[in-house]
This record gives C-alpha cells, structure tokens and sequence, in this order.
C-alpha cells in the first residue's frame, strides 16, 4: 500500500513550531555530544576497561530499541508536549547522578563491579531512556506537518542538522571544560538540559484533543515499504557505532596524549565530523533537491571514502580529515533514511515509523560498540577495516535494490525519482 502523502497534515491552522521541536533535538543532543571527549579519558582515569565502556554505550542504545517505538505512538497519542518535558526530565536527573558518581570514582570512593553497574544505570539506561523520547517525537511531527516531499526532506534534515550543531557544540563544550578537569563537562550536562525543559513547559503547545492520534498504527520491521530503508540505515550505523566510542582511543594511541589533552584533541576530532554533517543538512541536502535515494547513495559513497583513509595511521591531519568525511557522508544519507519511508505510510503510522527508524539506529549501537572496543583490543586498524567493509556493502546495496530506484507517486501524482 502506498500512502497518500497529503494524509500527514493534521486538520489544524495553527503554526508548526517546528523550529522549537528542533530546538529540543539540539539541547538533548548537545548534552550527550558533551559527554563523548571525555568518556575514553574519563574511564582510564576511574579504572573502567574500553569494553565496560562499549557495554554502558551499548545499554543506552539497547533503551533505545526497547522504548523508541513506545514513544513514538505516545507522541501522537499523549502529545508532543510531555513526551518531551517527561524526556527531559529523566535526562536531568540522571546527569547529575552520573557526574556524583564519576566524582566518587575519580576519588576511589565507589571501584571494580559496582562502579560499572552504576555506570550503565545511569549513562546507559537512564539517560539512554531519556534520549530514545527526543528523535521520534520530533521525526514523527515533521511528517505531521510536512505535505511533500521537498518539506518532508529539509525537515528530516532540519533534524540531522541540529544534531550535527551539538556535535560541533558538544566537542567544543566537552573539550575546552575538560582542561579544567573531566568532571567539569560532566556538572556542565544537566545545566545545558535544564533551560530545554523550561522551553518546552513554557513556549510548546499542547495539541488539542482532536488532533491526536488515540491509537497509533504499528509498522513492522519488514514492511515491504521500509524494510531497504531500515536496512541501509542500519548498516550505516553500524559502521558509525564501530568507530564511534573508539575515537578518543584512537587519537589518545596514535597521537600519544595524556588524559586531559585526549579530551581536547578528541573533542577537535568530532568537531570535524559535526562540521561535516552540519555542511551536509544545512546547506548540500537543502540545495541539492535530491530524492531520499539519491541522498543515501551519494552520502554512503562519501562515508565509505571517510573510511579508508581512517584505516591508515598517518597522523593527525589524515584522521581529521576521516573523520569529516565520514561525517559529511552520514550527513547526507540521514535524511534519506528518515524522510524516504515517511512519504509511504499514513499519518497514523508516522509515529510508529518514527519510533522504528530510532529503535533501528539504537539497535545498531548495541552491538557495534561493545565489539568495536573489543576488536580494538584485539588489533587497533580492525574495528575501522570492519566499519569500511559493513559501509561498502550498504553502498552497493542502495545502488542496486529496485526499492531506491523509483518510489511511488506524490499526492499530486508526480513520481518521485531517485
């Protein structure tokens, strides 16, 4: 069944607060980014080993894949509106739980198994639980309020772009306050999410009872709508999951840095990677007019270059460089994979599909960075040669399948080409 895109809006005239909704994507995510300079450093210095780290990353996305589904519907169901305070909330307290026990682990007070499990209870399933409300809340919006594709594609990429800002926001925040100590970023955190909780009790609307969706429709996993999105996006990130914790390990090992100068080179690493995305959905995606296949296409082919030249240990420049390209090519290929599937299902499903995509990249980090730091472990180049494989495969996969060379017709009955 194709779904008749004109069927997303909402029976309302009042304004989208689109740009508000992003604004919640660029807080929640800015707080997380902030986290990941200093999480490689930070482990080392309370005694965590690279695998206890890769398990708390892949405790968070596993809430992730547990609950983005459930929030999802409850957005259309419940309202955007406290399916977002209720996120941000959960965030809040967990940080400051988490910053108070990395306090107790940089001093000795708290070692060994407990340490770890309060680890995962608190960077993994509390703040993984808070995060897995934000992405299909707002994804499950924009095509609620988006009639066409040309919209649905630069809303989808409104999202990706924010998130690439508080990449770049993250890195620079968690880099700089890592000079004067790793618990600095981490008391940072639940100051920067406090001011989005406020926003969003104050300036977001309510919907009213009318507009929403009592019981929101599931989509399945192998829908044969979505399934070759979620695929491909899955593969994707599962390339991204296999570099992404390593980073800090990577630039600590080849460069030679301590702990505190890890944090601050890191944090420049990632930096490159924001600036890439936020290069790709600010500005390449919005003025390329490019279909959701062709996105995944170009950018899958990018990333994949990013890939390659990360394998090579040549020093920093070479690293940096990967590392942009690879965030330049994810940056082009996410809004393919959020926008494509949305133009084919109903306006009662978009919040069940929101849910789906979210719980798809979740998914992907549940294993990926757990094996990841192992692999590293293991053979320092393994885990980037693995990433590069997983990205070629997805590359070819989006050239050939018969699902991204013709979607089906707009409302207006114009075909979407790829």
């Amino acid at each position: 069944m194709t779904a008749d895109t004109s069927s997303a809006a909402p029976p309302t005239a009042a304004r989208p607060q689109i740009p508000l909704v992003l604004g919640a994507v660029l807080l929640i995510y800015l707080g997380q980014m902030t986290l990941n300079p200093i999480i490689a450093p930070l482990s080392r210095e309370v005694g965590l080993a690279e695998w206890q780290v890769g398990v708390t990353i892949s405790a968070a996305a596993l809430m992730i894949v547990l609950t983005s589904q459930f929030w999802g519907r409850r957005s259309q169901s419940w309202g955007r509106k406290p399916v977002l305070a209720a996120a941000f909330a959960l965030a809040i307290v967990t940080m400051i739980l988490f910053a108070w026990l990395a306090w107790l682990g940089m001093t000795g007070a708290i070692t060994g198994v407990a340490l770890f499990l309060l680890f995962v209870l608190f960077r993994g399933i509390g703040f993984g639980a808070a995060i897995s409300a934000v992405p299909p809340t707002a994804q499950a919006y924009i095509a609620d309020v988006t009639t066409d594709e040309t919209a649905r594609v630069k809303g989808m990429a409104g999202v990706g772009a924010v998130q690439g800002i508080a990449m770049v926001g993250g890195s620079v925040i968690g880099g700089l306050l890592s000079a004067f100590g790793l618990i600095t970023p981490l008391i940072a955190v639940p100051v920067l999410l406090l001011p989005g909780l406020v926003l969003i009790a104050v300036r977001l609307r309510r919907e009213p009872r009318h507009e929403l969706i009592q019981t929101p429709a599931r989509v399945g996993p192998f829908d044969p709508r979505v399934w070759p999105f979620l695929l491909a996006g899955f593969g994707m990130f599962t390339a991204l999951g296999f570099i992404q914790v390593i980073t800090g390990f990577i630039v600590q090992d080849r460069l030679g840095l301590d702990a505190q100068a890890t944090g601050l080179v890191t944090g420049g690493a990632l930096l490159a990677a924001g600036v890439g995305m936020i290069l790709a959905q600010a500005v390449i995606v919005p003025r390329s007019g490019w279909a959701p296949p062709t996105l995944l296409r170009v950018g899958g082919a990018i990333a994949f270059g990013g890939f390659l030249l990360l394998i090579l240990d040549s020093g920093p420049v070479p690293l940096f460089a990967a590392i942009l390209l690879i965030g330049l090519g994810l940056g082009i290929a996410m809004p393919g994979y959020t926008a494509g599937p949305t133009l084919l299902v109903t306006r009662e499903e978009q919040g069940g599909l929101a849910g789906l995509l979210s719980a798809t990249t979740g998914l992907t980090f549940v294993i990926a960075p757990t094996a990841g730091t192992a692999l590293y472990g293991v053979w320092a180049p393994l885990p980037v040669t693995t990433g590069a494989v997983i990205m070629a495969v997805i590359t070819v996969f989006v050239f050939v399948h018969p699902r991204f060379q013709r979607l089906p017709a707009n409302s207006d009955g114009t075909s979407i080409e790829a």
